[in-house]
């Protein structure tokens, strides 16, 4: 499956830090939520618990200014992604301790263990590249993200 078909325009986003305030993780957690829900039948309030309790054993932020949070639900029936770029990036405990400028977030169902990890696997993939990162991080708006995303998955196929 590709990452494409688990995202949409809708659930990718460009934030920037305003005024000086930095976005925080938890800020960050409850956009890329709100971003999860849209399709969904689940609340966002259920999606971002999922996501605070698996950050609460050990930060998804892969290093390299890459986080991917993600989880399961039981009452979930697809796996679903959201994109979330900070350009400034945001502290998120990261393994290489670095900002983190990108965040692909994943919620599958609980059955789905198996496409899961290819997901999270395919990601982490994608995001390896120094250059792709980049154009991410340039991108002014959700709709480019997804756009670079489309474009980037399908040289890769």
């Amino acid at each position: 499956m590709l990452l494409t078909e688990l995202l949409s325009r809708e659930r990718a986003a460009v934030r920037h830090n305003k005024g000086g305030q930095e976005l925080d993780k938890a800020e960050a957690l409850h956009v890329l939520a709100e971003l999860l829900s849209h399709g969904t039948a689940i609340p966002r309030e259920t999606i971002e618990q999922v996501l605070v309790e698996r950050e609460a054993l050990q930060s998804t932020g892969i290093g390299e200014g890459v986080a991917i949070p993600h989880g399961a639900l039981g009452d979930l029936d697809k796996q679903v992604a959201a994109v979330l770029t900070v350009p400034e990036g945001l502290e998120f405990q990261a393994i290489d301790n670095a900002k983190v400028n990108i965040l692909f977030a994943v919620i599958s169902p609980k059955r789905a263990s198996g496409e899961h990890l290819k997901t999270l696997a395919r990601v982490s993939r994608i995001l390896r590249s120094r250059g792709f990162r980049e154009r991410l991080l340039s991108a002014g708006d959700g709709s480019e993200v997804f756009k670079l995303l489309c474009s980037e998955e399908e040289v890769s196929k």
